[in-house]
């Protein structure tokens, strides 16, 4: 490879955005043929960027139509889909009608999985061996809910089909892998009247609700700053051949260079400064490290191993990414994104604000001055700023699990919302901005750390859209099934 090229792949980000919608534009290309699809990617962000949309539909705070029952047909059942399945056999009000997976076998164990726990209260119809299987179940008339946990590429083409087949569509992280992507979640979310939520669990997590629930009650006073972070040494896990099916979570991080995965710690403190509900994220500068470990990891595995050998480049991405962002109002966010470098996990999350601060890693802490709080002084606050939902469903999410149980709070929560005809707490706005963050920071990155706009999604609704409420007002009334193991 000559040395202007791979200077240009350094700053360009070569492969960093596939209109196509898959995100990888590996092979897809070489030479110049390349550089030009990826200076036509960098353009086609900031294209988008700028936008201007009228709104069709005000989907925040829209509640739609109660289900008595929640028909749930699940697509993807590889590392995230199964363990869904299980949360969801133990929520009232839930029918588990289709299963669906590219491998037959993963479907087939899912079903007797959940047939041996619940009997003959699930009877899912099973759909599998192609890579379109996915549309004939969502063909169907008898779902209500689609829920989606496939590869990153596969999150908007199945949310859209969805929701223009009458479903609701749960959708892993991150919902998109373009920025005209989160418009079309949003356009179609708008003329469908269906809901899109993005499954970001980190926001049910309890000192994150408990922080969200202090905010809302003023403890922080006027909120100024807020941290996340995706900080999660995955090397084995991306390198792991019998992982992420085809590889395509290491095919991300070879051939993206951004915060790829920004939404756990972005989604908890949008929600905190009312994001898209009296506030709205303005724009973004991001900046990348070099790579200093994938590279030499794909060597190392490629001499021992002839499978690697395609995974030998030397345009892997940079490993520390940190972007950060400046609302309407003035608050500033900073995110990060490290998936390789040997850190301690964390996701940081902490919130400043005029009266006081909170940090959840390396250790849980609140502060009102120059001194954080006691462990006995910050329990007492926990006791105090408790949220209606963990007092309600927390101690059975614990035991029925999912990161601490953080993932059954969210599933009953999402169920309870629809049950009881509630607008949800996250909305397509939501899944729209948070992804596009990630998006947008690669294009900043190319662009030796220039700002770039983040798209108003709402259309201006944000001014009087409501905040996020975890009173369970109106709501709270499905019960948890519990079965054993």
């Amino acid at each position: 490879m000559s040395s202007n090229r791979r200077e240009f792949l350094k700053l360009s980000g070569l492969a960093g955005i596939s209109i196509a919608g898959t995100g990888l534009l590996a092979g897809c290309a070489t030479g110049s043929a390349a550089e030009e699809q990826a200076k036509s990617n960098l353009d086609q962000i900031a294209q988008q960027a700028k936008r201007k949309y009228t709104q069709q539909f005000n989907m925040s705070g829209y509640s739609a139509p109660k289900l008595d029952k929640v028909r749930i047909g699940f697509v993807g059942l590889g590392m995230r889909g199964p363990g869904a399945v299980y949360r969801m056999s133990n929520i009232e009000g839930v029918e588990i009608v289709a299963l669906c997976d590219l491998i037959p076998e993963r479907a087939e164990k899912v079903k007797q999985q959940l047939q041996e726990r619940t009997g003959t209260a699930h009877n899912p119809t099973l759909y599998s061996g192609k890579e379109d299987s996915w549309k004939e179940m969502f063909d169907r008339d008898d779902i209500d809910l689609v829920y989606i946990t496939t590869p990153w590429h596969l999150h908007t083409p199945q949310a859209v089909y969805a929701m223009e087949h009458g479903k609701h569509a749960a959708v892993e992280v991150p919902a998109a892998t373009t920025i005209e992507e989160c418009w079309q979640l949003v356009e179609t979310s708008e003329r469908t009247k269906k809901h899109c939520m993005m499954l970001e669990n980190c926001c049910y997590d309890f000192f994150e609700i408990l922080t969200l629930n202090m905010a809302r009650q003023g403890y922080f006073g006027e909120i100024i700053h807020g941290e996340g972070a995706y900080i999660h040494q995955l090397v084995d896990l991306n390198f792991d051949k019998n992982g992420y099916q085809d590889m395509w979570r290491l095919k991300e991080n070879m051939n993206r260079n951004g915060s790829l995965y920004p939404t756990h710690g972005l989604g908890p403190i949008c929600q905190i400064m009312n994001v898209n509900r009296g506030d709205v994220m303005d724009y973004l500068t991001s900046v990348s490290s070099d790579d200093f470990m994938m590279y030499e990891e794909a060597q190392k595995r490629a001499e021992g191993d002839n499978f690697y050998k395609e995974f030998v480049q030397d345009t892997y991405r940079g490993n520390m990414n940190t972007t950060t962002i400046r609302t309407k109002k003035g608050r500033t966010i900073m995110i990060q994104h490290d998936v390789t470098s040997p850190r301690p996990y964390s996701r940081i999350h902490l919130v400043s604000g005029t009266k006081g601060i909170a940090r959840k890693w390396p250790e849980q802490k609140i502060a009102t001055g120059h001194g954080w709080l006691s462990k006995e002084e910050v329990k007492a606050l926990e006791e105090q700023y408790t949220p209606e939902i963990v007092k309600r469903i927390g101690e059975m999410a614990k035991k029925i699990g999912g990161h601490g149980g953080m993932d059954f709070m969210m599933d009953w929560r999402l169920i309870d919302c629809l049950r009881n005809g509630l607008p949800l707490d996250q909305d397509v706005y939501d899944a729209a901005s948070w992804t596009a963050v990630g998006l947008l920071s690669e294009w900043s990155v190319a662009n030796r750390s220039n700002s770039i706009d983040v798209p108003d999604f709402t259309a201006g609704a944000w001014q009087t859209n409501a905040p996020v409420d975890l009173s369970l007002a109106g709501g709270g009334t499905t019960n948890v099934i519990v079965k054993s193991n």
